[in-house]
């Protein structure tokens, strides 16, 4: 799963690594909160990364979504939901991504 983290977030977390300790903390709080389960949990940030029309964190949930072993039709019902809520384009563009981490 590495090999897809950007360079960015490898240096943030090289050379911030008590924030990104922190962050990896509250993760793991909010994570224990509620009464989601994993699979859940991983549907909701799908959804919200396709709402907020972020394409690298679409592809990043799409991947641990489906190594958690949600099937593919399941995650693509994520990106058509969005086109009634966000619009064809940005469901589509969410697909895309979507698209792309099931073809790899």
């Amino acid at each position: 799963m590495d090999q897809y983290l950007p360079g960015l977030y490898k240096s943030f977390r090289e050379d911030y690594g008590a924030v990104a300790a922190g962050l990896d903390r509250l993760a793991a709080t909010i994570d224990q909160t509620g009464g989601l389960d994993e699979r859940s949990r991983r549907l909701v940030k799908l959804g919200i990364a396709i709402g907020s029309r972020s394409g690298g964190a679409v592809r990043s949930n799409a991947r641990k979504a489906a190594t958690l072993g949600l099937q593919p039709d399941e995650l693509r019902q994520a990106a058509l939901l969005a086109v009634t809520t966000i619009g064809f384009p940005s469901a589509m563009a969410a697909l895309q991504d979507i698209e792309t981490v099931l073809e790899d």
